[in-house]
């Protein structure tokens, strides 16, 4: 079917209190094996490439991104395709040409205010190109000259009233809040802070989104989307899946060469790991 769009799919989410599952890209195995967990879980989903992906990528965008779209429009499900983590202006301004519907502005390395300047001016560049927008707001440094904390560095949490103020003033469609996550766990140990979410969820009216979710257990996911979470990512889950698959298969097969074998494997561990979390995300049946 047709690519659908980020915006639509969070918004349904969101109104149905469940959550839409976004997932890391960075092979074509990859782009099929969520594909593929979504026709599982018979669930719409997000396809995400991230601006690390396309540096990995010899720092080209649209080879990658076509395949996520010919995949997509395939699909049995809706797919819709986003732009991850984006810090550079460059590449920002690639996203409405390469199938994307949505961009995900990175400023929240930057102080406050120079987070919210570079958000605002991409915000609106974007949304005159059509796209929805998200951001990400983590903690604020303090007077002492303490820096900006990363939204997923260890102890960091979005102030309620500055996050207030940050959508208002930035425009944005969606917010990465920090609550507990951090990027590239390989054990399902996060804790999250519930509280935080609820009270961000009561103040901001606009969907939140949970970063760093591969470290998060089942029973923490499924508590963040009732709090208010309406879009979760995930991508080091996938890579850990994949990798443990092939490792043991090579194990067992130390003479292999085809890596037509091996990454098959390696694709349908993935397409396993997708089909279980988003079933997490959205119990009920149906797109």
């Amino acid at each position: 079917m047709p690519l659908t769009t980020t915006g639509d799919l969070v918004g349904r989410a969101a109104a149905a209190r469940g959550a839409v599952g976004a997932f890391n890209v960075i092979t074509l195995e990859h782009i099929e094996a969520v594909i593929a967990g979504a026709e599982l879980a018979g669930r719409p989903v997000v396809l995400q490439i991230s601006e690390n992906t396309v540096e990995f990528r010899y720092g080209r965008l649209l080879p990658l991104a076509r395949a996520a779209v010919a995949a997509a429009e395939r699909s049995s499900v809706p797919v819709a395709l986003h732009l991850d983590h984006v810090i550079s202006d460059r590449l920002l301004r690639q996203a409405p040409d390469a199938g994307f519907s949505s961009v995900m502005y990175d400023a929240a390395r930057l102080p406050y205010a120079d987070n919210l300047a570079a958000t605002c001016a991409a915000a609106d560049w974007a949304h005159a190109q059509g796209l929805w927008v998200e951001a990400e707001l983590g903690e604020v440094g303090g007077k002492d000259g303490r820096p900006p904390l990363d939204a997923h560095a260890p102890g960091a949490r979005t102030d309620p009233r500055q996050a207030c103020a940050f959508v208002a003033d930035s425009g944005v469609d969606a917010l990465a809040v920090a609550v507990g996550t951090t990027h590239a766990m390989t054990e399902r140990t996060a804790a999250l802070d519930h509280a935080l979410l609820k009270r961000l969820s009561g103040t901001l009216g606009i969907p939140l989104v949970l970063h760093g979710s591969s470290g998060v257990p089942d029973g923490e996911l499924t508590a963040a989307v009732a709090g208010g979470i309406s879009k979760v990512n995930v991508g080091t889950a996938l890579n850990a899946a994949m990798t443990a698959a092939i490792r043991e298969y090579l194990a067992a097969h130390p003479r292999a060469v085809d890596s037509r074998t091996y990454l098959a494997v390696g694709r349908e561990a993935m397409a396993r790991t997708v089909a279980s979390l988003i079933a997490v995300l959205d119990p009920a049946p149906g797109a």
